[in-house]
């Protein structure tokens, strides 16, 4: 993103202003999917006074994605049009804790949903297995706990980080002298992206295993079945949690990928990849979950009534 000159005028790019653009076709209609998930369980919560496990994880994942969608568009646009207004003590801080905070508690809690599909669904002996199998409404809160404990502690690191680059940075340069201060947030976001890389390749590791268990057991589960010469409602579970899982795979792999190569300096010399990159990265969290609401009934059932009714009052028109 290019930044304004010293006399503070914005001075917009036309590259600037075309990834502002695409980022703004994607983040809004990413919150506006994460927020429909969000309200239409907490109303089920206020109706039901509780939310099963299934539901929490989505919760969650819908405020998070929600957040850092909001977080990075507002990143992005002060970025592009007045990065005086950005880098500044404590706006530009506050943004980097909130946006790591948001993606990290995103990316593990996505991967507590693979782990909750393959407990719930996959079927092995080991005894281990089956004792998580029992306990999962009560391993559930804890494992969203933990993630949000880590994504916090990442947050705070991150926080840490831009506080002093970005000082360092002002003493040296000057103050008032953006081009100079904004060229090298590159270097304090490789340092940010380079911690929270961390914990996404684990999550990227939880999803994998979790996605191989259950491709193993819908196998032998076919298999089985296939020598009684039996149909089972089990295996549509299977298939259908798979169809889930493996969308879901795919867009973390592709993600993964371009996360790898927005961290190399010299992508981010060639601006259509830096942009097929940027693309990719905020178009996630609305698809995947876009995915997440057809693939769960009570989500989709509420979408299709909610498109219903706005196709009812535009013929009323």
């Amino acid at each position: 993103m290019e930044a304004c000159h010293p006399s503070w005028k914005p001075k917009v790019t036309s590259y600037g202003a075309m990834a502002l653009a695409i980022i703004t076709l994607e983040a809004f209609p990413g919150m506006w999917i994460n927020a429909f998930i969000v309200c239409v369980l907490c109303i089920a919560w206020v109706q039901k006074k509780t939310l099963n496990s299934n539901e929490k994880i989505l919760l969650l994942l819908g405020f998070s994605r929600f957040w850092y969608l909001c977080f990075s568009w507002v990143y992005c646009s002060l970025s592009v049009t007045y990065p005086n207004y950005l880098f500044v003590q404590p706006t530009f801080q506050l943004i980097v804790l909130f946006q790591t905070f948001s993606n990290c508690s995103s990316l593990w809690v996505s991967a507590c949903l693979c782990v909750f599909y393959c407990i719930k669904i996959a079927n092995f002996r080991n005894s281990f297995f089956i004792y998580l199998k029992v306990k999962t409404d009560r391993i559930v809160p804890w494992l969203l706990l933990a993630s949000l404990l880590s994504a916090l502690a990442i947050g705070i690191i991150a926080y840490d980080i831009a506080v002093t680059e970005l000082s360092i940075n002002h003493n040296s340069t000057g103050q008032g002298n953006f081009s100079k201060v904004s060229g090298k947030m590159g270097e304090i976001f490789f340092q940010i992206y380079f911690i929270y890389g961390f914990g996404f390749v684990i999550s990227f590791t939880v999803v994998m295993s979790s996605t191989l268990l259950l491709l193993f057991s819908l196998w032998r589960h076919k298999c089985k079945m296939q020598k009684n010469s039996m149909n089972s409602l089990s295996m549509d579970a299977h298939i259908k949690a798979m169809k889930s899982i493996l969308s879901f795979f795919i867009m973390y792999s592709i993600n993964f990928i371009f996360l790898i190569l927005s961290l190399i300096p010299s992508t981010k010399e060639e601006k259509y990849v830096a942009l097929l990159s940027l693309i990719f990265l905020y178009a996630f969290p609305g698809v995947h979950s876009l995915i997440v609401i057809f693939s769960n009934p009570k989500l989709e059932k509420m979408l299709i009534r909610i498109i219903s009714c706005v196709k009812c009052k535009d013929c009323m028109k």
